[in-house]
């Protein structure tokens, strides 16, 4: 008995010759290699469909190329070279070719003072595309931090010279009093307000490398306040500090990032987004800011 060839369809003549610029999967379950870590990801997958007479792609032949991310660390020359076998498999039916690859990259952090330490995770997308033989690779990443607004800061100290005049009025001062006035709840009568805030960068990256956890270290330095995982009391009383040391606006914060982001040779351009999460008011606080590294 003679074996039947299994049917094409996706060969066939499309009924309507029109090109499409994106055909292919999303949300493909896979492990990744990146910084020693192997972890869970998610990948959409594509390439253009610039022969309009053709009905579909050979989206298995995508699938199969994604077995590559699986057995080397993720760089940008394995993204280029998946990228190119989507191309291959596909040799006649498209000219560009898309991945994207979402995943919570975890990081341990050591505690500001006690040894303890935690985990971490940093949502992070890596997009590659190669469109026209030109090969791009940009990196999506969010960091959590905390910022206290200098505004409340300086009200609030003016709320407490004014609790320390009426407490201490026409009282000759001991240094013991005083001590004891500053540690205490009537003489502190006012805080300023803090809210957890986070860094939404948009990297396009240069180069061989994909310096993820380099970007978020500097990122974290820049801003002085990242958030803790392991925390201890003395933990508590330095993040206190640092917050005091590292008041911020966000336009403060987005400023800060972009100096630091320029900073980084593996960077091409950039576009930063901060957003500071009110506790005063029930709506955010954003800043942006965009940057364009200048050819040599």
């Amino acid at each position: 008995m003679n074996a039947l060839t299994l049917p094409d369809i996706a060969a066939q003549a499309s009924r309507q010759a029109l090109p499409l610029d994106w055909v292919g999967m999303c949300g493909i379950a896979l492990p990744i290699l990146i910084d020693g870590q192997r972890l869970a990801a998610t990948a959409d997958a594509g390439v253009s469909l610039d022969d309009g007479t053709a009905r579909g792609i050979h989206m298995s032949r995508l699938y199969l190329a994604l077995e590559m991310l699986d057995q080397q660390p993720l760089t940008p020359a394995l993204l280029l070279n998946v990228l190119q076998r989507f191309l291959d498999s596909h040799e006649g039916l498209s000219n560009n070719a898309y991945l994207r690859i979402h995943t919570d990259l975890l990081l341990k952090r050591a505690a500001l003072v006690s040894p303890l330490a935690g985990w971490k995770s940093y949502p992070v997308s890596v997009e590659a595309r190669l469109e026209n033989q030109m090969f791009h690779v940009e990196l999506k990443i969010d960091v959590a931090y905390s910022s206290t607004c200098p505004c409340s800061a300086a009200l609030a100290r003016q709320l407490i010279q004014q609790q320390f005049i009426d407490d201490f009025a026409n009282i000759p001062l001991q240094h013991e009093d005083v001590l004891t006035w500053l540690g205490s709840a009537g003489g502190i009568v006012a805080t300023p307000h803090s809210q957890r805030s986070s860094a939404q960068l948009h990297v396009q990256l240069q180069g061989e490398l994909l310096p993820l956890t380099e970007l978020i270290d500097n990122v974290e330095a820049a801003l002085g306040t990242a958030v803790q995982t392991a925390v201890k009391r003395a933990d508590e009383q330095a993040f206190a500090l640092a917050n005091g040391q590292n008041l911020m606006f966000c336009e403060d914060a987005a400023r800060r990032l972009n100096l630091a982001l320029k900073r980084s040779d593996a960077i091409k351009a950039f576009h930063l987004k901060v957003i500071h999460a009110e506790s005063l008011h029930a709506h955010d606080a954003v800043a942006e800011s965009r940057w364009t590294r200048n050819p040599a």
